[in-house]
Formats: C-alpha cells, sequence, structure tokens
C-alpha cells in the first residue's frame, strides 16, 4: 500500500464562494466562515482516480485539546448530525457538509481521511480550520429572524447611533461596532475562551457553545471585569487618569483588540453605554441578531421591593444610606438578541435583554439575562433571567424621605410614573430613534398595566394626602436646553389653585451629577420666603452661570435642580426636581470627493472654543469601520474663546459599502465632543484594455 502514500494532493476550502454564499465575506475572504444549518462545498485533489472500494471519511475537532470529536456521516441522518455528500470526477471531489441547525459554534478543524476497503486510515490531511456561526437566515436555527431588513440592521450594520441625555431631552452619539474589522471574530472567540465556565471545563463549555442563551449570558459576563478575565472595567467618577475615560470611546474595536493584546486583561474604562455597545458587537459578530436599547429613567432596586428610596437631610443632601446604591439613572443601557427560548413555556421567544454593566449578581456572577422582553411586559417575574431586576428597571417606584432634625423619616414625594420613560432603538431605516416603550410596558394607567402591577406586587395607587385650607400648592421647574459653556435661567413657578393668600418657603440647590445620579458637587443654593396670592403663580427665575457649574458639572454635563416647598397651610412638604442635560458643540466632519477601496483619502475637521476659557491638551480621536483604526491627533498650543481648529488626516478606506467616520475632542475643559460624517466607499474600479488588431 506503499504506493497510496500522497494520494490527497490538496483541499481547497473554497472560502471566497462559502463566505460569499454564507454572508461572512465582510468577516474574511481567505479563511473559510460558515453559518451553521448552511450547506458548504469544498474540493480534494487527489494525484490519481480513487481506487475501487477506496473512500474518503471526515472527521471534526474541537478544542484546543480536541475535547469534542464529531464523525462527519456520509449520509444524510438525523437533523442534529453533520453529514456529507460527494461528486467526483476523476482525480477531484466535491464535498458538501451540511451542519445541523444547532451546531457548536466556534473554530473547528477538519480530517479528510483516506480509507481503505478493509477500514484502515491510510491517509490523513487534518492541518485544516474553518470557523462556524450562528445563523439568522436558517429557519431552524433558533436565531432564526425572517425579516431581511431587521437583519441587515440587527447583524450586517457595523455602524449604529446611541440615545442619551434623558426623557425630555434626548439626543444622540455614533458608535463604530466594527464587527466585521479584521480579526474581531477571533478575539469574540478568545472572549468565550476566558469564560469561568470555559476555564473550569472546557468540554462542557464546548458542548453549550450550541446555545445562544447560554452564549449570550457568557458574553454579558465577560465584558465586565467583575470577577473574572473581563473586557471592561466600570467606572463612573473621575479620575480616568489610569485609562480611557468611558466618554472618550466612539467604537468597539479599539477596547477589543486592547483586551487582547494585553493579554486578555481588562480594559479601563467604561460605563453602560460603552458595555452595551461592545456586546452589541460580539453578539452580532456570532451571528446572534442584537440591538441597543436605552431606558430613560432607569431604576437601580437593590432590594427587590420595587421602590427606589431617595433619602435627604433637611438642606436637600442625599444621606449616604447604603452606599447610595439604590438610584435613578437619566438613562441606561443595554441590548436585546432575537432568539427562541426553548428552555422556556412558549410565549417568551423573540427579543431578550442582556445588560453586561456589572451591577448585581446573578447565580454568583455580574451578569443580567437573557429575559425576554414579553416576561417583563406581563410581569412574569419567575422566568429566567434576572426578571425582577429588569422588570424594576422600568417600572419602580420612586420615593423621596426627608430625614428631619429629631432622626424622623418623612415621606415628601411618590412618584409612580416617571420611571422606564422612552425606551429606545435605532431605527432600521435611518438613524431616527424609534420608541419600543410599549414592548415593555402597558400605557400608563391602563387596565393592564394595574393588573401586571398586581401580578409582580408592586402599589397600584399612590397615596394621597388631605390638604388644609387654604388650598394646594403646585411646584414646578421650567428651563430651556441649554449649551454647555452658556449662562442660563432655571425658573421655579408656585401656583395656589385655594381661595387665600399663601404664605411659603422655598429652598431650590443646583447640583452637578453623573448620569446614574452620583453627586459631583453643590453649584448653587439660594432660600426665599414668597407670598402667593389666591389663583395666581409666582415666578423665581435663578439664574446660573458658567462659572456656577464649570468646576463641578461631570463629564456627563448633567445639572440637577431641586426644589422643596414648605408652607403652613400644606400637610406635607411638596418637593420636586429636574436634571438638565447641557447640550455639546458639534464637530464640522467634512470628506470631500469621491471615495475607494484602497485609495487614498482626506478627512477635513474643525472646531470652534464655545467657552469663555482657553482649552488646554486638545486631541481629536478619529475610527470608522471599513476606514480606519483609531488615530489621534494632537492639537498644538491653546485654543482660545472663539478660535477655530482645523486639521487634516489622510486614510485609505479597507472596504466597499456606506461608511461612517467618527471623531471624538477633548481637552481640559470641553470633553466627549462629536461629529460624524458618511462616506460612500466604491469598489476600485479595473481598467479594461482593448486590443485592436
Amino acid at each position: 500500500m506503499a504506493n497510496m502514500r500522497g494520494l490527497i494532493m490538496d483541499v481547497n476550502l473554497r472560502s471566497r464562494e462559502n463566505n460569499l454564499a454564507h454572508r461572512t465575506r465582510e468577516i474574511d475572504r481567505e479563511r473559510l466562515i460558515v453559518r451553521r444549518g448552511q450547506p458548504f462545498s469544498i474540493t480534494v485533489q487527489c494525484s490519481d482516480t480513487l481506487p475501487p472500494r477506496h473512500h474518503l471519511e471526515l472527521v471534526l475537532h474541537l478544542g484546543k485539546t480536541d475535547e469534542v470529536v464529531i464523525k462527519v456521516q456520509k449520509e444524510r441522518g438525523a437533523g442534529d448530525k453533520w453529514w456529507f455528500n460527494q461528486q467526483g470526477a476523476q482525480d477531484e471531489m466535491l464535498l458538501t457538509l451540511h451542519s445541523p441547525p444547532d451546531a457548536i459554534i466556534g473554530q473547528y478543524h477538519l480530517a479528510v481521511l483516506m480509507m481503505s476497503p478493509d477500514g484502515l486510515i491510510l491517509e490523513k490531511t487534518d492541518k485544516i480550520r474553518f470557523h462556524l456561526l450562528f445563523n439568522p437566515w436558517c429557519k431552524d436555527d433558533v436565531v432564526y429572524l425572517p425579516d431581511q431588513s431587521l437583519l441587515q440592521e440587527y447583524v450586517m450594520n457595523e455602524d449604529g447611533v446611541i440615545f442619551m441625555g434623558s426623557w425630555d431631552n434626548i439626543w444622540s452619539i455614533s458608535w463604530s461596532f466594527g464587527q466585521f474589522e479584521d480579526y474581531v471574530m477571533d478575539i469574540c472567540f478568545e472572549v468565550l475562551d476566558n469564560s469561568k465556565d470555559a476555564l473550569k471545563n472546557s468540554e462542557t463549555d464546548i458542548k453549550l457553545r450550541s446555545d445562544p442563551v447560554y452564549v449570550s449570558r457568557m458574553i454579558t459576563a465577560m465584558l465586565n471585569s467583575n470577577g473574572d478575565r473581563g473586557v471592561l472595567t466600570g467606572r463612573w467618577v473621575e479620575p480616568y487618569t489610569d485609562g480611557v475615560p468611558p466618554y472618550k470611546w466612539s467604537g468597539s474595536v479599539p477596547i477589543l483588540q486592547q483586551w487582547s493584546k494585553k493579554g486578555v486583561r481588562a480594559v479601563k474604562y467604561g460605563q453602560c453605554w460603552v458595555f452595551a455597545a461592545v456586546a452589541c458587537t460580539v453578539l452580532r459578530c456570532l451571528g446572534i441578531p442584537t440591538r441597543l436599547i436605552t431606558n430613560f429613567a432607569s431604576a437601580h432596586d437593590v432590594d427587590g421591593n420595587l421602590a427606589i428610596d431617595i433619602v435627604l437631610n433637611e438642606r436637600l443632601e442625599r444621606i449616604d444610606e447604603r452606599n447610595n446604591a439604590e438610584s435613578s439613572w437619566n438613562f441606561h443601557c443595554w441590548v436585546e438578541s432575537w432568539m427562541s427560548r426553548g428552555d422556556l413555556p412558549k410565549g417568551n421567544d423573540g427579543w431578550q435583554v442582556l445588560d453586561p454593566t456589572p451591577q448585581e449578581l446573578s447565580d454568583g456572577e455580574f451578569c443580567c439575562g437573557p429575559c425576554p422582553v414579553t416576561a417583563i411586559k406581563e410581569g412574569n417575574l419567575g422566568v429566567k433571567y434576572d426578571a425582577p431586576f429588569i422588570f424594576a428597571e422600568v417600572n419602580a417606584d420612586i420615593i423621596h424621605w426627608v430625614v428631619q432634625r429629631d432622626g424622623q423619616r418623612r415621606k415628601i414625594k411618590m412618584d409612580q410614573a416617571s420611571v422606564g420613560r422612552n425606551i429606545s432603538t435605532k431605527s432600521v431605516y435611518g438613524n431616527q430613534r424609534e420608541d419600543v416603550t410599549l414592548h415593555y410596558k402597558y400605557p400608563e394607567g391602563s387596565k393592564m398595566e394595574r393588573e401586571v402591577y398586581q401580578k409582580a406586587g408592586r402599589r397600584v395607587t399612590e397615596p394621597t394626602y388631605e390638604n388644609a385650607e387654604p388650598g394646594q400648592l403646585k411646584l414646578s421647574i421650567k428651563h430651556a436646553k441649554p449649551v454647555f459653556g452658556t449662562d442660563f435661567d432655571v425658573i421655579v413657578v408656585v401656583e395656589n389653585e385655594g381661595g387665600r393668600e399663601a404664605h411659603a418657603q422655598i429652598t431650590m440647590l443646583v447640583t452637578a451629577v453623573t448620569y446614574n445620579s452620583v453627586h459631583r458637587g453643590e453649584c448653587k443654593r439660594q432660600t426665599i420666603s414668597v407670598i402667593v396670592p389666591a389663583h395666581k403663580a409666582y415666578k423665581e427665575v435663578l439664574r446660573l452661570h458658567y462659572a456656577d457649574y464649570a468646576g463641578c458639572v461631570s463629564e456627563h454635563h448633567t445639572i440637577r435642580v431641586k426644589a422643596l416647598l414648605q408652607a403652613p397651610g400644606e400637610r406635607e412638604p411638596i418637593m420636586t426636581e429636574v436634571n438638565i442635560n447641557l447640550s455639546m458643540p458639534e464637530l464640522l466632519v467634512q470628506v470631500p470627493g469621491k471615495a475607494f477601496a484602497w485609495e487614498k483619502l482626506t478627512a477635513l475637521i474643525s472646531f470652534t472654543n464655545p467657552l469663555p476659557v482657553p482649552l488646554k491638551g486638545g486631541v481629536f480621536t478619529v475610527e470608522g469601520a471599513g476606514l480606519l483604526s483609531a488615530t489621534e491627533i494632537l492639537v498644538n498650543g491653546d485654543i482660545f474663546p472663539g478660535q477655530k481648529v482645523s486639521v487634516r488626516l489622510s486614510f485609505s478606506p479597507t472596504r466597499p459599502g456606506i461608511k461612517k467616520l467618527l471623531v471624538d475632542f477633548d481637552s481640559d475643559r470641553l470633553k466627549d465632543v462629536k461629529g460624524v460624517a458618511t462616506v460612500i466607499v466604491h469598489k476600485k474600479s479595473v481598467p479594461i484594455h482593448t486590443i485592436t488588431y
């Protein structure tokens, strides 16, 4: 049989054809990357025609030490088995492999065996590798999504929009997910390989990677560094001097690359939108349809009583009870991933909430989800995973207490309608906001809402207080939408709906807070006594100058104004508060000319200092999936008030298509200034030469 050696000359994985058919060409054109439940073909080239009764066998290996071995059947069997069929013509054979729709995702090693008639291995070619991903285009895959426009957005789109601000002042930033950038897929599998489960029992972990519920839960645990080798360290207060401030990131790829290159060491720093955006990148790359969600006025309920207790002293300063763990965030970001839930009763398929931001432990890990969105809407809190915590994020009560001088706590405000508002995601049809609030909850005040609250154990009606004569006072705060760096007015309004004039004392407190309600400093305080005539209103204008808030405002540019009214005729004090988000100036980003792949292109970036003070240490950061990796441009010298700074950057796009060029500007006094330009990159034209005879 010695003459049989060397019969297998070559194995061609036909990567370009297969990757095009499997919609993975954007990931790589040279390596074979396919999706489960969809056949792919390879070619085996032999030095001669196969001798009679000799045949080929295929064996698949998974894991660093071949923990899982799969023999590929030669004919179609049960739907959960790999099989292949063979077509041959003389010395060349076309093998078509069929993976089951619930196959394990990951890197496979394929061995092609030449077998003798009596079952001996005559020749073996085993240095063949390919990757298998989830397949949302396959109707038998549990991540199947039948709408092509949704698949284009939630799997194939490398650029996105993240909504921020507050429920009544929503704005957005652009984000580069970059799931098809070079070697991002490899890093995604590296993330899974470094999970606690993978390191503890790699064989069990690999077998479970057929299940998107398991995979997505591992991803949420691994994207934060709490207790494992996770990707990002969270930090919600300055300083960030030993890392990158969360607001400076504009894309996921630099974060994943840094984590991998530094030996799977956590990257500093992230906050909720960064955690969610990187999760979106990883899950889309693996083939699970995913979208980023912003919940405005999001509650963080620690003790599970569906109530956020805010305890203040008489100066309206929050008292540090339980380290202020319970809070209401201006906004909070998570992701939704699409999958069927065979582990749950019917009615729980579809969008699932996944939250990688480390907030509370879930089965001993800092992860959250997947939890069906329908379970949250219906109040089915016994459903896996973490339904009570997510339900509270969109439904909890906010209760304000004041601790009086005698130590007694006095309830001054209870709000059952402010949490979980304008829940948002990017529209499939553009960068505009799509409101998905009704996916999470029934309309405010409806009969169904009350039934859900009763099922979940939440209070349904707010306690009322009887007010003594002469009538009832109403307190409100009005403001414009100010720009960071300007002076602006806040107006406190007291309305007297009673029949007699009212004497009242108003305490007004202006503080700087982060988007998740961490106190950063007091900007201004004022207490006044007023007389409000019957059926009239009193207005007090509070002027805030740039100097009042510049020294304490956080990188989130949020000002919180509280007003407390106390009047002899009112049984209880009246309190109201608003969060004012200071809008930021924009960068001007232009990319003139027609863009072609691998041809030089120049971007023009300009910025004008809107502040009344000079800016020091200015730096632009530019990146874009398919355009260029993250690049910094330093500004020489100070940027004086009103001064315009312009920079030019040349680069060569790497892939055709509609791409986004993202720019971030930061300095000592002005941070998180964003700009974006759309670049349409055309395929490089190939000249046609005509030969004339």
